[in-house]
């Protein structure tokens, strides 16, 4: 599949995604990406936040692919069930948060738990990072394998942000091409 084939849902995580951010970045290069907003950002609502993914993905005209990063792959993996039938062909999830455990996350962050362990109903790539300081690498292999999601190691990534030095990520954007080339 080609990301003209499809209408791509960026889902930011708390807070959003800043101008430096490679979500909002790649929101500019990407004709068919477009972010999913919130109505806050700071205060996220769960339901809210999961409403919001799923009117998005029932208003797309074309088979959908989610671009999640943060607290927006626990939105997604909440709202996947009420997805309609076949939409979502895939989703590229990045840097998830352990919000189970919630050490040092906000209380609006945690109220997101518990997060599912089901199957997702379409392919999925997490990509996980061994020095996130939000979940440890073994957390995420354990919900990329409830998941039947496909891990990948993003090394020593910190939180694949811009405060981790990932600003445009190039390297992402070339993961998300391979990714999206094992999609129909």
């Amino acid at each position: 599949m080609k990301t003209g084939d499809c209408d791509i849902l960026i889902l930011p995580g708390y807070a959003g995604s800043e101008e430096e951010h490679w979500q909002a970045r790649w929101a500019g290069r990407l004709r068919t990406g477009r972010v999913v907003e919130q109505a806050n950002w700071h205060d996220p609502d769960p339901e809210a936040w999961i409403d919001r993914i799923v009117a998005a993905v029932k208003e797309a005209t074309r088979p959908v692919v989610l671009i999640a990063h943060s607290l927006g792959v626990v939105a997604a993996v909440k709202a996947a069930p009420r997805f309609p039938k076949q939409a979502v062909r895939g989703a590229m999830l990045v840097a998830f948060p352990d919000i189970e455990t919630c050490t040092d996350l906000p209380a609006s962050v945690c109220s997101f738990a518990p997060v599912p362990r089901d199957p997702l109903p379409f392919r999925a790539l997490l990509v996980a990072s061994r020095t996130d300081p939000h979940c440890s690498y073994e957390r995420a292999e354990e919900f990329a394998a409830a998941w039947g999601a496909e891990i990948v190691d993003a090394g020593e990534a910190g939180h694949i942000n811009v405060a981790s030095g990932h600003g445009p990520w190039p390297e992402g954007l070339m993961r998300l091409a391979g990714f999206m080339q094992t999609l129909n």
